[in-house]
Order: structure tokens, then C-alpha cells, then sequence
């Protein structure tokens, strides 16, 4: 089996104030998820905390802390940690935590701590290329859609940014990640699969054939979907196995190269 990189994880409690079923499915420890990726081949997730993100009883600074004790306490984790640009000290939080050997770069979710990126993506991508750091962002929702990112990806080139979830749209619309790839102008724009979009016949392949698979990495969104599911549709995907090793592991350790969150020995 093909190694895997997951770059799109969470762990922890999810809670929205409603005890819904589905916020019970979609919870799940760092031990379940930690589990759920040994057996899906995935050698490595990159996590952060349920916690630093939902608004209901969510605490981005407390979050923060939790990932970056389950990255110390698993080698199989690593951690982002998560800025809320409503919370100046999470900037600070971040500045520091950046300097942490299992913290692989910085994540945002403008829907989740309902913002609008155009009004906060400067302060954060200013941020985040002055410390040369690797982003992850929540896109596919108003005030998040892909293409409201390339004009700050294009303006911050010493930043990576890696638009979650392939497909994903609030309108049904799922060429948006793929295409604000292609409008982009700087090289550093990406994209994960974690999205359940990604279960659509020809997705994935449309998508390699479209901007390739240097630009795309695995995703589960775990424990929200099922790492299983998410793994064995790259290793069904109709893609030649030179892609397939590209968006399990490939990309995902070229980026963490050149962010210096990976040496040539292997992961720090």
C-alpha cells in the first residue's frame, strides 16, 4: 500500500448546542482518529483541534493547546495552529507555536469563526508570509469561496496556501478550487481532497487532468468522514500511479520541505 500524508484532519468533540446524531458521528478523539488512519495507510495526519474551531463552546487558544499535546504525545500527529483574526491573541499564540518542531503551519476557517476572508485575509496572509508559513483554509462558502483567496495568494508568494476541500461549494458548483488554481499566478495555491464532493465519479480525475497533481493532496476531514472512504477513492481513482503517489505523499512532503517542517531525513 501506498504511504499516505493526510493533511486535513481534526480530533475532539464536536458540538454545535444542538445534540444532533451527526455531531456525535462527527466526533472522535485523537486515539480514534490515530486508529482510523492505521488502518487506512496513512503514516502521517495533520490535525487541529475541533475546539479551536466551532463557535459553540469552541476556544481557538485552548484548541491550540490540545493539538499541540496530541503532536507531542503521538509521532504519527502533527499539528496547525489555528488563527481566529477575532482574537488578536491567537496571533500571538500562532507566532509562537509556529517555532514548535510538530507545528506544520497555520490554519483558518473563516466560515466556522464567521468572518469574511476579504475582510481579514490581509492581516493573516501578511502574517503568514512573513514567517514563510504553509496555510490551510476552510473555502467553499460565502465570504470563503476559492477564488476570493488568489488575489492574496498572488500578493503573498512566501506563503503556500492550500484551499481544503475539492469540489466544495454552498452553490453546487464544483470546479471553484480548480479553477481559482488555474487563475492564480504565483504557484503556490493548492488543494486537498477532503470533501465529500470528492466521491463524485470524475472528480479527482478531472481535477488532475486539470491543474495536476503537484497542485493536490489527500484529505479526510477526519473524524468528520470516514478516513477510509477518502483513501480508497484516490487509490480507485481512474489516475496513473505516479499521481496517485503524488497526491498521497508527494506534494504534501514537497510543501513540508519547503516550509522547513521536513528535512531530507524525513520528518522533524
Amino acid at each position: 500500500m501506498i504511504h499516505a500524508i493526510d493533511v486535513h484532519g481534526h480530533f475532539g468533540h464536536y458540538d454545535r448546542g444542538g445534540l444532533s446524531l451527526r455531531d456525535r458521528f462527527f466526533t472522535g478523539g485523537i486515539d480514534t482518529v490515530i486508529s482510523r488512519a492505521r488502518a487506512a495507510g496513512v503514516t502521517l495526519t495533520l490535525v487541529s483541534a475541533i475546539r479551536a474551531l466551532i463557535p459553540y463552546r469552541g476556544d481557538v487558544l485552548r484548541g491550540n493547546e490540545d493539538a499541540c499535546r496530541a503532536a507531542e504525545d503521538h509521532d504519527e500527529v502533527r499539528f496547525w495552529v489555528v488563527i481566529d483574526p477575532r482574537v488578536p491573541a491567537s496571533f500571538a499564540q500562532a507566532d509562537a507555536m509556529l517555532a514548535h518542531p510538530r507545528c506544520v503551519g497555520i490554519k483558518i476557517h473563516p466560515h466556522a469563526h464567521e468572518y469574511e476572508i476579504s475582510q481579514h485575509g490581509a492581516a493573516i496572509f501578511a502574517f503568514a508570509a512573513a514567517r514563510r508559513a504553509l496555510v490551510l483554509t476552510h473555502s467553499g462558502d460565502p465570504g470563503s469561496y476559492p477564488e476570493d483567496f488568489v488575489a492574496f495568494a498572488d500578493q503573498y508568494p512566501a506563503m503556500s496556501l492550500i484551499l481544503a476541500h475539492l469540489g466544495n461549494s454552498a452553490d453546487g458548483n464544483p470546479t471553484r478550487q480548480v479553477y481559482a488554481i488555474q487563475r492564480a499566478g504565483a504557484g503556490n495555491l493548492y488543494v486537498d481532497t477532503s470533501s465529500a464532493s470528492s466521491m463524485y465519479s470524475g472528480l479527482i480525475e478531472w481535477a488532475v487532468g486539470q491543474i495536476g497533481a503537484a497542485r493536490m493532496l489527500f484529505g479526510t476531514d477526519t473524524p468528520l468522514y470516514a478516513t477510509s472512504a477518502q483513501r480508497s477513492r484516490i487509490d480507485g481513482a481512474e489516475i496513473d500511479d505516479v499521481a496517485r503517489r503524488q497526491i498521497l505523499h508527494g506534494t504534501a512532503e514537497a510543501l513540508l520541505r519547503q516550509h522547513a517542517r521536513i528535512d531530507e531525513g524525513g520528518l522533524s
